[in-house]
């Protein structure tokens, strides 16, 4: 590695620890403030950050960034409010470290208590979406952890705006400016030295495409919070309402095509198919989704023929594969072969088919007669999150606050010893 990025890393790396050491046992109150402050530096910044945010479309576009991929970089008005917004949510939630997660007495005198407490020192590695900045930053200051934030180099002058209102709104509270730190560089040498400073960095959360999340678990020496890929399946079964489907199945789809929450297959159910014909296909192709699909589905008007790799594939587009089903088990099977373990919908009014869709299948989230759209932190109440965890080590699903404290055990005696 180039002696300038391992320089970088190891200054980086000593003031988030410096940081993370104070944070420890700052006090709610104060972590809180800090968010409150940081929120209205960006709203007080609006302008600033919608200026910088241009200059990453204007280079994105040169780029030749998908529209789906242009979408995640892009803010507005309303987008910058959310932001600020969402960092107001997580002020106002339970400050999660010191909660008393269990504890017990034992017969040799001992009381013990396990309890909650912050990782240390978190790295996120992150593509296109600037929002990511202030939910990572506010939701590992929430948990009392430093956090090195790496941003893609689409998004660098976007995330540097929103890095400056987050680092006032530590000045003001009175917390180390080196809790929360933007990587300075576009130069990808940066991510090779954050996944092997393992003096440095307790936790890697990667947040992007397939390529970078594959890239960090393949490379990176210190722990990984894994979010792979968001190949969410939707499943409407004999017994499915039949307009609560069709509002699900296009929201699911359409309402934001490129984040990991959006459905990417529709599996159709045999005995719904009998039923009501291909009426949620007719839905997604008068939205403007191209249908890639197989059999009997290939005989509605617009559809075209599914690859081979069509099923089991994270499109982030106005794309999606269909597939007739023979009733919920065969969707099980289906998504059991070509899932993420992200998130599923099953659209049914049968408790006992929604039961063994729940029980029968490992993603981190199931929902039933819900759109996959609502995979999200903000939505799940936790304010934020700073990714979807696919793994089932330590977080799963929502990675929030909470999700990023350890514990440790608080063992008390009066002159207790062991014989």
């Amino acid at each position: 590695m180039d002696g300038q990025f391992s320089d970088l890393m190891v200054r980086i790396g000593t003031a988030a620890r410096d940081a993370a050491a104070e944070l420890a046992f700052a006090p709610p109150e104060q972590k809180a403030l800090a968010l409150r402050r940081a929120a209205e530096a960006v709203e007080a910044r609006s302008d600033l950050i919608l200026e910088a945010n241009q200059q990453d479309i204007a280079f994105a576009e040169s780029k030749g960034l998908s529209p789906a991929m242009l979408d995640r970089l892009r803010l507005d008005a309303g987008r910058v409010a959310a932001i600020a917004g969402a960092l107001r949510d997580v002020a106002d939630q339970p400050d999660p470290v010191g909660r008393v997660l269990a504890e017990w007495d034992r017969p040799n005198g001992l009381h013990i208590q396990r309890v909650a407490t912050p990782l240390g020192v978190v790295g996120v590695i992150y593509e296109s979406r600037p929002n990511v900045t202030a939910d990572a930053g506010a939701l590992c200051l929430k948990a009392g952890n430093a956090v090195i934030l790496r941003g893609g180099s689409e998004s660098f002058h976007s995330s540097a705006a929103i890095h400056g209102a987050m680092v006032e709104g530590l000045r003001t509270a009175g917390l180390p400016e080196a809790a929360i730190q933007l990587v300075p560089v576009r130069d990808r040498a940066m991510v090779q030295a954050m996944l092997t400073a393992v003096d440095y960095i307790d936790v890697i959360v990667p947040r992007g495409g397939k390529g970078l999340v594959g890239l960090v678990q393949a490379e990176a020496r210190v722990p990984v919070f894994a979010h792979l890929e968001g190949i969410c399946h939707v499943y409407a079964d004999g017994a499915a309402d039949l307009e609560k489907a069709r509002r699900v199945v296009l929201n699911a789809k359409t309402r934001r095509t490129g984040i990991c929450g959006s459905a990417e297959c529709l599996l159709i159910d045999r005995a719904f198919y009998d039923k009501h014909g291909g009426v949620l296909i007719e839905d997604l192709l008068a939205a403007g989704v191209e249908v890639r699909t197989e059999g009997d589905l290939l005989t509605i008007p617009g559809t075209i023929p599914a690859q081979a790799d069509d099923f089991g594939r994270e499109y982030l587009d106005m794309i999606i594969a269909a597939k007739i089903v023979d009733g919920v088990d065969g969707a099980i099977a289906h998504i059991r072969r070509y899932g993420s373990n992200h998130t599923e919908s099953v659209l049914t009014e049968d408790d006992a088919v929604a039961a063994r869709f729940f029980q029968r299948l490992d993603s981190a989230i199931l929902m039933r007669n819900a759109s996959t759209q609502f995979a999200d932190g903000g939505e799940f109440g936790m304010g934020g999150e700073i990714g979807i965890a696919t793994g089932k080590m330590h977080a799963r699903g929502p990675v929030g606050a909470e999700q990023l404290c350890s514990f440790k055990y608080l063992v008390t005696g009066d002159g207790t010893i062991r014989g």
